[in-house]
């Protein structure tokens, strides 16, 4: 095509920006991405060109020792600002918007280690990945 970035014509139809030749059907989402990853304003499908998720931070870099009640349920904080770690305090929604705690409730009563660094592969208990 023409290597233009694309425009619509009043018809609806994809064309390209310099020469007005008529782009391919599906083209419509290529101009968009590559518009994206130029820094143009515009992406007509924002799973094409949207940011990468919100990361963790990581709170510790050992597990928490704590004690939990069989059948509460608990809010584990997957984003790492809490300040109440490992428990959420709504931090993330100021600090990681994208992200948000984990509720969970045990079967039992006793001891537990939940993650600290964020990087558990069974949320929300320590697997060892710190």
């Amino acid at each position: 095509p023409s290597g233009g970035a694309g425009r619509r014509s009043r018809a609806g139809k994809v064309t390209g920006s310099r020469t007005g030749t008529m782009l391919r059907p599906g083209a419509a989402a290529l101009v968009s991405l590559m518009r994206a990853a130029r820094g143009g304003r515009r992406c007509r499908d924002p799973s094409l060109c949207s940011a990468p998720p919100p990361q963790p931070v990581i709170a510790a870099k050992e597990p928490f020792p704590v004690e939990l009640k069989a059948g509460k349920t608990y809010g584990w904080c997957a984003c790492g600002h809490s300040k109440r770690q490992p428990f959420c305090d709504g931090a993330h929604k100021k600090e990681a918007p994208g992200l948000s705690s984990l509720r969970f409730t045990p079967a039992r009563d006793g001891p537990a280690l939940l993650c600290g660094c964020k990087r558990t592969r069974t949320p929300p208990y320590c697997d060892g990945s710190h």
